[in-house]
């Protein structure tokens, strides 16, 4: 299967109008060569033969990491269905890597198992995300049994078409942030989720795919002006998260409910399923629920 990257200019698409896998070990920066090359050893070590393939995904593979700044985000799958014990230990290893290499801002993993990743119901949410925002680390490359994917309105409503579930979990923990930092995190977690969400509102009309929070922005204030500032406000607080706990609670109740119902009305409502069970910290950009 021809997974190209080679992309039309600003749309982020291949040369037969699909979305070009992003990222590749080659644009790791040498900074972080170290880290990714013991979280590729570290998991193989903990894993073994139970171990489908493992994946960095993020601003490592982009080649946009910043030095301090960037957290290094891993997808792992496994053979068969983790269980607790296997989340435990992915916990020790994000903490192992986190508190030895100061490069990186934290360690974000996914685990799951195959079956989940390749099913039906996973095709364009999970499916989606490793195919294309996934970089193969170890292992067999999934993407090979998955299909090549347009930004169209069934990407659009698979991937984010959920936000109205987020939105009281995000209340929760504005309100339970006990001090600046955490309210930092909510921050950062919150304002990237948006963008993402208001830029697939109009990824099918754009038609084309960005990773950049920068651009999803101003791609979505094309088609929504009179919500392009507070967008473009959460692009810039995804990368400086600030502790405001107003600026937040303008999200969870305008922002928020707004670009929900807008978005349901113009791409439905995804399709219930278990929520991933992550480890540690959620990685971003990732599936996972907040």
């Amino acid at each position: 299967m021809n997974r190209s990257a080679v992309t039309s200019a600003g749309t982020g698409l291949d040369e037969d109008g699909y979305i070009a896998r992003e990222g590749s070990l080659a644009r790791v920066p040498d900074a972080f060569r170290p880290v990714v090359a013991a979280a590729r050893d570290r998991v193989l070590a903990l894993f073994g033969a139970r171990l489908d393939s493992a994946y960095l995904y993020g601003s490592v593979p982009r080649g946009t990491a910043r030095i301090g700044r960037s957290d290094l985000d891993l997808l792992i799958v496994l053979r068969d269905e983790p269980g607790a014990a296997d989340r435990t230990a992915v916990d020790a290893l994000e903490s192992a890597l986190d508190a030895e290499f100061e490069q990186i801002d934290g360690v974000g993993a996914l685990l799951l198992g195959r079956e989940r990743v390749l099913s039906s119901l996973e095709t364009y949410d999970l499916g989606w995300f490793v195919a294309c925002l996934c970089t193969p680390l170890l292992g067999d490359d999934l993407a090979e049994f998955l299909p090549r994917y347009r930004p169209d309105g069934l990407l659009a409503r698979e991937t984010n078409g959920d936000l109205a579930l987020f939105l009281p979990r995000w209340r929760e923990r504005v309100a339970a942030a006990p001090d600046d930092d955490g309210l930092r995190r909510v921050c950062r977690l919150v304002s990237r989720h948006l963008v993402r969400t208001a830029f697939t509102l109009v990824m099918p009309r754009w038609g084309g795919w960005t990773s950049d929070l920068g651009e999803m922005a101003e791609v979505f204030a094309r088609y929504y002006p009179q919500w392009g500032e507070p967008i473009r406000g959460a692009a810039a607080v995804a990368y400086e998260p600030v502790a405001d706990r107003d600026l937040l609670t303008s999200y969870t109740e305008e922002v928020g409910p707004w670009l929900a119902a807008e978005y349901a009305a113009a791409h439905g409502v995804k399709a219930p399923r278990e929520p991933v069970v992550r480890s540690g910290r959620a990685p971003a950009g990732s599936p996972a629920a907040p």
